[in-house]
């Protein structure tokens, strides 16, 4: 299993720091990425959680509440998590 950890702030940086680590995983065992400590996301960490998700296995995505609240908000619950977040 690969495990991938998300930082606080996920903006387009973050995205683009994290896709280099998400693309030597793919092929690999299970990803799982913890978003635990996420307090902000912004539109391109969560294009590349839904690349993710729908890339070869998909990631399982353990989610903050504050990552759990933007899914929700935006409408992602279903597409991102294995269980909706309530």
């Amino acid at each position: 299993m690969t495990a991938i950890t998300l930082p606080a702030r996920c903006d387009r940086a973050a995205a683009c720091a994290l896709l280099p680590e998400l693309m030597a995983a793919q092929g690999t065992a299970e990803i799982r990425v913890d978003g635990s400590q996420v307090e902000q996301i912004g539109q391109a960490m969560l294009q590349l959680l839904v690349s993710a998700r729908r890339t070869a296995g998909g990631a399982t995505i353990l989610p903050s509440p504050a990552l759990a609240e933007a899914c929700r908000m935006t409408g992602l619950s279903a597409e991102l998590f294995d269980e909706v977040q309530s």
